[in-house]
């Protein structure tokens, strides 16, 4: 018998300017921080706060994790691809990366 498997996961691609500022980031705090929040978004696509702009083309998205202090700028296709658009990182105030 075989054993069910759980919801599938969105896939998560970062755009250019994205991938590029990811090379940034060096610590492996920072690097935790931003995993957790896209396993989050992967597994709930929906969970960030839809933004407020125009109604052409796919909504951004905006997911904050405060207690790890990580907000997470993005958006899903039709397809359920989300698409980070950007994010940061900040401790105590201070922000130690930006993607």
């Amino acid at each position: 018998m075989s054993q069910g498997h759980g919801p599938r996961r969105a896939r998560i691609v970062f755009s250019d300017s994205a991938a590029k500022q990811l090379e940034n980031l060096t610590s492996e705090a920072d690097i935790h921080a931003l995993d957790r929040a896209l396993v989050v978004i992967s597994v709930d696509p929906d969970v960030g706060q839809a933004l407020p702009g125009d109604t052409i083309g796919p909504q951004l998205r905006q997911y904050t994790d405060d207690v790890e202090a990580v907000r997470v700028l993005y958006f899903v296709t039709a397809l359920r691809t989300v698409v980070i658009w950007g994010s940061s990182v900040v401790v105590a105030g201070r922000k130690l990366a930006t993607v």
